[in-house]
């Protein structure tokens, strides 16, 4: 027999979608050779949650961000947002614990085989994967954004855990290297961290940066160079 298939209940009455692949069933025959009883996997549905609501805000922003709409694209009753996130403040507090993750995978903690002897060697590496992490990231250009267009608390939360994330990258990477005496590392790296921003940004919105064409490889080989001259320049 054919186990049931869940459908998921919206807003609007629409049941196709179905998440197979976060749905489990466990049978075992009984004296009639029924099945007896059916096991879901919460956790891939937590991350099918989690992976439509990135989507959605990476797509749409906040304007269109609500618990319908995730559950509509991530194919569940809306009722197991409530259960498993707590509702919408909850699904937002779990997408900025996820941008811990995401400095992790993106901007990793191995050298690359590149020695860090100096802060300036650490300063580049950082420099140099958070740009090519920013320009590959749709969600992380759009909270990028956000934080200069949108005053919200939900705005305010994802800022805030991309900042604890990557300045705790920075502090394990750093061990015991130190900027040169009379450098204010906090100012200029904050400038650093906001032409990268910037840079992205610009990109995405016009291929093009205060003349500086960013639309091919040679073009982000280029920005990249620069960058590392600045860098260094400061730090050496």
């Amino acid at each position: 027999m054919t186990p049931p298939r869940y459908s998921p209940i919206g807003d609007s009455g629409e049941g196709s979608v179905v998440l197979d692949e976060a749905v489990k069933f466990e049978i075992s025959s009984g004296a009639d050779g029924e099945p007896e009883r059916r096991v879901r996997d919460r956790g891939a549905t937590e991350r099918a949650i989690l992976a439509a609501a990135k989507g959605l805000l990476a797509e749409e922003g906040f304007q269109n961000f609500g618990i319908n709409a995730v559950a509509r694209r991530a194919g569940c009753d809306k009722q197991l947002i409530y259960r498993y996130y707590g509702g919408l403040e909850g699904l937002v507090e779990a997408i900025g614990a996820d941008l811990g993750t995401w400095v992790k995978d993106r901007i990793p903690e191995d050298t690359g085989g590149m020695f860090l002897l100096t802060y300036g060697d650490l300063m580049e590496r950082l420099s140099l994967l958070l740009l090519d992490a920013l320009r590959n990231d749709p969600l992380m250009r759009r909270i990028l954004a956000w934080e200069i267009s949108e005053n919200t608390e939900q705005v305010r939360r994802l800022s805030e855990a991309r900042s604890k994330a990557l300045a705790l990258w920075l502090e394990r990477m750093r061990g015991s290297l130190t900027p040169p005496k009379g450098v204010d590392a906090t100012a200029v790296n904050a400038v650093v961290m906001a032409a990268i921003q910037h840079l992205v940004l610009a990109a995405a919105a016009g291929g093009q940066c205060a003349g500086l064409s960013l639309k091919t490889s040679k073009d982000w080989e280029k920005a990249a160079t620069a960058l590392k001259r600045i860098v260094r320049g400061v730090y050496g």
